[in-house]
């Protein structure tokens, strides 16, 4: 069997916060004036990636990783997961403000819902003059601080907002309260999980009325009360792997691509490329993949050699 970079179709989800960025900016096939989401490679439960591309064109993720375990994870991935794909790969858009929330770690997430917990990383594409994000509180608080601020809706005064401009690399720890601001296009990786607390929805009603269901009580012992500093600072050296994000769960490269560059690996994990901007084309076995900004694509463990040429930013994702 010859393994080649797989893509996937798109799982376009519409939010309360969406916009159309996603098509003006990433050039993709939405109709819906509200969409937040682009899920580029999933295994969330009910919402499994399909391969678009190739002679697997039509096949699911998880049908993939059945037939072929070792192969498109890795030795070490599949030693250490089984058939579970452990990331989840999204590009988001923010119209609006979302809300404040935050992730269980892998305990908790574990004990209520069996499941993973959800450590994650943004990359700003994207961001309007005054775009903001909000990670963490200002400084050290507790639990005490937190319900009362909520109570009398103060909870934006104790919490650190940051703007941000376009390279911004964030990485949100599991407990670490965050929102990501209006104006924004964001590239995000994140362990596989859909499991967050909503704890301040600005008040806002959806088309019918209602409002968004919260999760104050749930969030309490999941919150690190602690200044944390999240952003991450990482050199640009043209052509090579620059380290953005290393964690036990991913780690993140930038690759500043500007010609020709060899890519050798083992077979121990799979690697996930996502083009933040540019266009590349990539070569395996005498054939010449092309790609553009907001691709997304699932190189199989399998493949251990490729040449990819091209002027372009590009997100490089191993476990």
């Amino acid at each position: 069997m010859q393994f080649y970079p797989l893509q996937f179709e798109p799982i376009l989800k519409e939010r309360i916060w969406g916009g159309e960025k996603l098509k003006n900016v990433l050039g993709k096939s939405i109709t819906s004036t509200i969409t937040g989401e682009s899920w580029e490679l999933s295994a969330v439960a009910g919402d499994v990636s399909v391969v678009a591309n190739g002679f697997w064109k039509g096949k699911s993720l998880m049908a993939l990783l059945e037939e072929f375990p070792e192969e498109i994870l890795g030795t070490r991935v599949y030693e250490k997961f089984g058939l579970q794909f452990p990331l989840l790969f999204k590009y988001l858009d923010a119209r609006e403000d979302l809300s404040i929330q935050v992730h269980p770690n892998d305990a908790l997430a574990q004990a209520r819902h069996q499941s993973f917990g959800k450590t994650e990383m943004w990359y700003v594409m994207q961001a309007d003059e005054d775009a903001k994000i909000i990670v963490g509180f200002k400084n050290n608080s507790n639990a005490g601080e937190y319900v009362s601020s909520l109570k009398n809706k103060t909870l934006l005064s104790i919490l650190d907002q940051k703007k941000v401009f376009v390279g911004d690399v964030f990485f949100l720890e599991t407990g670490t309260v965050h929102a990501i601001g209006a104006g924004m296009v964001v590239a995000e990786i994140q362990q596989t999980s859909d499991i967050t607390y909503r704890i301040y929805d600005f008040d806002r009603v959806d088309a019918t009325g209602n409002t968004r269901e919260l999760h104050v009580d749930l969030a309490l012992d999941a919150i690190n009360y602690n200044r944390v500093d999240t952003q991450r600072h990482y050199l640009k050296e043209v052509n090579l792997s620059n380290e953005m994000v290393r964690c036990p769960y991913f780690t993140t490269n930038f690759l500043p691509l500007d010609g020709e560059v060899s890519i050798s690996k083992t077979n121990e994990s799979f690697t996930v490329y996502m083009c933040v901007d540019g266009n590349f084309s990539l070569e395996l076995n005498e054939k010449v993949y092309q790609y553009k900004k907001g691709d997304t694509l699932l190189i199989p463990a399998y493949i251990s050699a490729f040449v990819i040429s091209g002027k372009a930013s590009i997100l490089e994702i191993y476990i």
